[in-house]
């Protein structure tokens, strides 16, 4: 008998895919058991790892090129990320940047802009993590989540095997891959693509910079705050910034809520297993919901080993400080529209 999922499940989610959601959880319970039978938290972001590396489906064409992208490049900008800690001019340029990069990648289309989300996430962890890490090394922040990332790797390397697949699809020629996202790039408005880069820029930059300066522990809530609601346009009008604002505020008191009332490592990961099962099994198929997906993920797995919920406060204080700064740049942008807009 055929399981029928609801009509909302169906076309708003990719149909479920039970291999490579057991890939994700399998790739990120080994090194939540070390770090919970360690008490190091470093392992955590060799979880990360392989949480970034296991969204990409090795069944596809693409996939095990996009998971080896997506492992090496997450690995390269937290280590940035971690570097540029308390450097604020650092981080405010090394943030500003990822926002150029993030909006030149979303105008590729979706399968460029989750690569440029999967980028900005880890920068934002890589910084965030600098004052709460047992890690003061970059580039061992860089190996952990390398091998996170060459572990789950591995786990796909078997399920193509499982499938009697090639152990390395054949891959496109690179000249018809630029050719696409050249196409695609046409399609966008270069007028409103400029100003959407320019408050991804100031937005992100900006982020990066109050952190350092204001000293902000768990600093990452504010800085993928920021990236979750840069997945809008922010020169369409505050409106559905505003619904993203509601839905970031109500799932981050959930979380904490969730964290506070359990308090402990190991009920966290036990609960965050079955949780990164089900998010990879029913992956969003719209770019936006993909995005909240993917970013809710990665920071509930760096929040599987905190023992600091006793005072959940300063997240949500986070959140709201990266609401208002996205608010206050898309308000700028929309005039910098209409000044544009007015005739002279």
């Amino acid at each position: 008998m055929r399981l029928r999922l609801p009509h909302a499940v169906r076309h708003g989610f990719s149909a479920p895919v039970w291999g490579v959601a057991t890939v994700a959880m399998l790739g990120c319970a080994l090194p939540l058991v070390l770090g919970v039978v360690s008490a190091h938290n470093g392992f955590l972001w060799a979880a990360l790892g392989a949480f970034q590396a296991s969204l990409a489906n090795p069944l596809h064409r693409y996939g095990m090129l996009r998971m080896l992208l997506m492992g090496t490049g997450g690995a390269l900008a937290a280590a940035l990320g971690h570097t540029a800690a308390s450097h604020p001019l650092a981080s405010l340029l090394l943030f500003g940047a990822m926002g150029l990069l993030l909006a030149r990648l979303q105008r590729y289309g979706n399968e460029a802009g989750k690569l440029g989300l999967g980028l900005a996430v880890c920068l934002c962890l890589g910084q965030g993590s600098h004052v709460h890490s047992d890690l003061n090394n970059a580039a061992a922040v860089a190996m952990l989540f390398l091998l996170g990332a060459l572990w789950a790797t591995l786990l796909a390397f078997i399920l193509r095997g499982l499938h009697a697949l090639r152990t390395w699809p054949y891959m496109p020629r690179l000249l018809a891959v630029l050719r696409v996202m050249r196409r695609q790039a046409r399609s966008v408005p270069r007028q409103t693509w400029r100003l959407h880069a320019l408050g991804c820029v100031l937005t992100l930059g900006l982020a990066g910079l109050f952190i350092d300066l204001l000293e902000l522990a768990h600093g990452y809530w504010l800085s993928l705050t920021v990236v979750i609601m840069l997945q809008l346009d922010l020169v369409r009008g505050l409106r559905p910034l505003l619904y993203m604002a509601l839905a970031v505020l109500l799932v981050g008191g959930l979380m904490t809520a969730v964290g506070h009332s359990l308090q402990r490592p190991l009920l966290l990961s036990a609960l965050l297993l079955p949780v990164i099962f089900f998010n990879r099994a029913f992956q969003a198929r719209h770019y936006l919901l993909f995005a909240i997906q993917t970013t809710l993920g990665c920071l509930l797995l760096r929040e599987g080993l905190a023992t600091d919920w006793q005072q959940p406060q300063g997240r949500l204080l986070n959140l709201v400080l990266g609401i208002v700064l996205v608010l206050m740049v898309a308000s700028l942008v929309q005039r910098l529209q209409g000044w544009r807009r007015r005739p002279a």
